[in-house]
């Protein structure tokens, strides 16, 4: 019967959440990877009776199945994928399937920046406040391993664009849309418009009973969601004093409505920078609407330590401070960063490049930066735009060698910040693994 059987393309953390979730259901699955499957897993698959291969896509056996799930590291244009639409085969995302099992109350948040730290956040507010909450999507467990193992009340997910593009009826009761810059051009045709279109599309399935939250200083987003037909409660973060939807005045968080106004410190939160604050804003909000107290929230606040790999300190040597915000994979993250800071600036930059524009960094780099150390494979976009911009323009291709020549240019009240404004795939396994070696090269010195 072909409604049973399932195709799972990628034996990632999602695609094996996926596979153990299907058989729960009572599907047949197939797993398949284009790259190898470690050991552990082959025995996991096994000892599930879940069918799988490596190395390889064989098309044949996925045509008996009507539904395939895909990683969201997969591009939806490569030929396979046309080829399985093409025989009417319906591609979805783990995050699409998982919403398919689960009866919880779903609050989903994208954005290109601070989606991370608004999701810890938000999860952090709920658990405090004693919800029994699951947190997974682009962080933490897969949610379809959670749907499957422990199924939660609530759960916030923290989602992609990758993941957006394979959705048809995922539908939050609560999605935050906190900015839209550019970032992952390679993966849309180099097309902004369209990797606006996937940001967007956390809100398409949304009805009248719902809630989306948005940051309406980002003109990007407010005009893309004044070009779509919105049917979920609007709730604007970061609108004018007064006014209804969500702003901050005098160390104050105030949520706005018609008939009410519940106003709750922020004098605590930890986390510095305006666009921290518009992530307390949004999370301080998803709870106000779940009805958690303003005290509560209050006190998750104030005890929040941020995500790891962003804005990070790791130590101060010589009374020069080392920060990792090796999170920083695009322009829009990286420029948060080195406005925050306010010492002479030895930047380590560089990586896999998503078609970024380096321009908008310029006016901030003139200002700050004493040095520029290239860490990356292909520096040649960055040597274009910022050699001679700053004194010390250096290239490298090893983390330990960077970290080393910004430990011999600093004096003391420099500031030495990671920050790649690109991927990581091309030196490291990935930006937490980037990470890890920069806390490591700085301890080692």
């Amino acid at each position: 019967m072909m409604e049973k059987k399932l195709v799972i393309l990628g034996a990632g953390e999602s695609g094996i959440g996926a596979a153990l979730l299907a058989k729960k259901k009572g599907f047949d699955v197939f797993i398949s990877d284009q790259n190898k499957i470690d050991q552990k897993l082959q025995g996991l698959l096994n000892k599930e009776g879940i069918r799988w291969e490596a190395g390889q896509h064989s098309i044949e056996a996925m045509l008996a199945a009507k539904v395939v799930v895909k990683s969201p590291g997969i591009p939806s244009d490569i030929p396979l994928l046309q080829a399985l639409k093409k025989e009417g085969k319906i591609i979805l995302s783990e995050i699409e399937f998982a919403a398919q099992h689960t009866s919880a109350t779903l609050i989903g948040i994208t954005g290109t920046n601070g989606k991370t730290t608004t999701t810890l956040l938000t999860y952090q507010i709920l658990k405090d406040a004693g919800l029994n909450v699951g947190m997974a999507g682009n962080i933490g467990n897969s949610f379809a391993l959670q749907v499957a193992e422990r199924d939660h009340d609530f759960y916030v997910l923290e989602i992609s664009s990758f993941q957006l593009d394979d959705i048809q009826d995922f539908a939050p009761h609560i999605a935050v849309i906190t900015n839209i810059t550019p970032d992952h051009l390679d993966r849309y045709n180099y097309r902004f418009e369209d990797y606006i279109a996937a940001k967007v599309k956390i809100s398409k399935n949304q009805s009248t009973k719902d809630f989306l939250l948005f940051n309406a200083e980002d003109p990007v987003l407010s005009a893309a969601l004044k070009m779509n037909k919105i049917k979920a409660k609007k709730i604007a973060l970061a609108s004018p004093l007064g006014k209804e939807g969500v702003y901050a005045e005098n160390d104050q968080i105030i949520i706005q409505t018609k008939n009410k106004k519940t106003m709750i410190n922020s004098i605590q939160f930890p986390l510095s920078g305006r666009h921290n604050l518009l992530n307390a804003m949004a999370a301080s909000t998803v709870a106000s609407l779940l009805e958690i107290s303003k005290d509560s929230i209050r006190e998750s606040l104030s005890h929040f330590n941020g995500a790891p790999h962003r804005m990070e300190k790791v130590l101060s040597i010589q009374r020069v401070q080392y920060i990792n915000d090796s999170k920083a994979t695009n322009i829009n993250a990286t420029f948060f960063a080195i406005e925050s800071i306010d010492t002479p600036l030895i930047w380590i930059v560089g990586g896999v490049d998503k078609g970024n524009n380096y321009e908008e960094l310029l006016p901030l780099i003139r200002e700050k930066a004493k040095a520029i150390i290239c860490l990356g494979v292909d520096n040649e976009k960055l040597k274009n735009t910022f050699e001679g911009v700053s004194e010390i323009f250096i290239e490298t291709q090893s983390m330990s060698e960077a970290v080393k020549i910004a430990h011999k240019i600093a004096v003391p009240k420099d500031t030495v910040l990671l920050s790649p404004a690109c991927a990581s795939f091309d030196l490291f396994k990935n930006y937490e693994d980037r990470g890890e070696q920069f806390k490591n090269a700085v301890r080692n010195l």
